[in-house]
């Protein structure tokens, strides 16, 4: 746990690679770990969405929290979403990360019920109670079916001084109401596949997390824009977007295509784990036309 916020950058969040029987893939997980810290990832990041957490049981949570840790070996920040029906069962997750050593710990709502946001601000906090780690809650209503509102999030954070990151699912508009609201005091990172990544970053985002997919291009956008140099960084993601749009139509298109789009361009073979949403063979020949497009990937510079 040698990082402290605001862990700012692009990180990765890996996707859940599986072998022909669907079970995890180590090897395959090794090299996409190792392939995003080539490509000079700011950070790396497991069990979200991308990760296909909701699938995976406690003893596969745990191994990849193991193999990622392992496999990035503290060159980077390393982040766990926390993912938990009960503050219980959070808690237990959230002390298989600190024995992972991560730096820091994102919380998702719990997939049961719809509730206020009373309630949702008390479980929060109770888990964040809980470890001495930095912590983001994960906001992504469109993707979970609940989420807490902007004024919502700067109550929970001023009663629970370790909450100190956001971890954004919506759009740059509302990211940019999100960051007003809190006053600027928390660093906000936004997802979505990158969509609208320059003006994330204009909206005063302290980064991006991502899955790997089209990573090598929002890494080089990123940079551009830390550097001053915005005309380069809207051109980097014009070529980027249309992969990008093509990807998120929905999670489970992300976890179809954009999984494959990573498997292509990384040269390694992509299987479900049922059920899934499968591809058809004009979203295939897409996949492949974006990937020749996007061309190998390479370290941004």
């Amino acid at each position: 746990m040698g990082f402290a916020p605001p862990f700012a950058g692009i990180h990765a969040m890996v996707y859940a690679l599986f072998d022909e029987q669907e079970r995890l893939d180590r090897a395959a997980m090794r090299r996409q770990t190792e392939l995003c810290l080539a490509l000079g990832v700011h950070g790396m990041a497991a069990l979200g969405l991308a990760t296909e957490v909701s699938k995976l049981t406690q003893s596969e949570r745990l191994a990849l929290m193991e193999w990622v840790s392992e496999d990035t070996a503290g060159r980077v920040p390393l982040a766990f979403t926390i993912y938990g029906s009960s503050v219980a069962e959070q808690i237990e997750q959230v002390r298989a990360a600190e024995a992972a050593k991560a730096d820091w710990v994102i919380l998702q709502p719990p997939m049961v019920g719809s509730f206020g946001a009373a309630e949702y601000i008390r479980f929060f906090g109770r888990v964040a109670d809980a470890t001495s780690l930095p912590v983001a809650i994960q906001n992504a209503p469109a993707y979970m079916g609940r989420g807490l509102s902007a004024e919502d999030i700067r109550e929970l954070v001023s009663r629970h001084p370790n909450i100190s990151l956001i971890k954004g699912e919506g759009p740059a508009v509302d990211i940019r109401q999100l960051i007003t609201t809190t006053e600027g005091r928390l660093p906000v990172f936004n997802g979505r596949g990158g969509l609208e990544l320059v003006d994330n970053l204009r909206a005063g985002c302290a980064g991006m997390i991502l899955a790997p997919d089209t990573i090598d291009h929002s890494l080089r956008a990123y940079n551009h824009f830390m550097a001053g140099d915005e005309p380069s960084a809207e051109a980097a993601y014009r070529d980027v977007s249309p992969a990008i749009v093509f990807i998120m139509q929905s999670i489970e298109s992300l976890l179809c295509y954009g999984k494959r789009l990573f498997g292509e361009r990384a040269g390694l073979a992509i299987h479900d784990r049922s059920p899934a949403l499968r591809p058809t063979e004009f979203g295939l020949e897409l996949v492949r036309r974006h990937a020749a497009q996007l061309g190998p990937y390479s370290a941004a510079a």
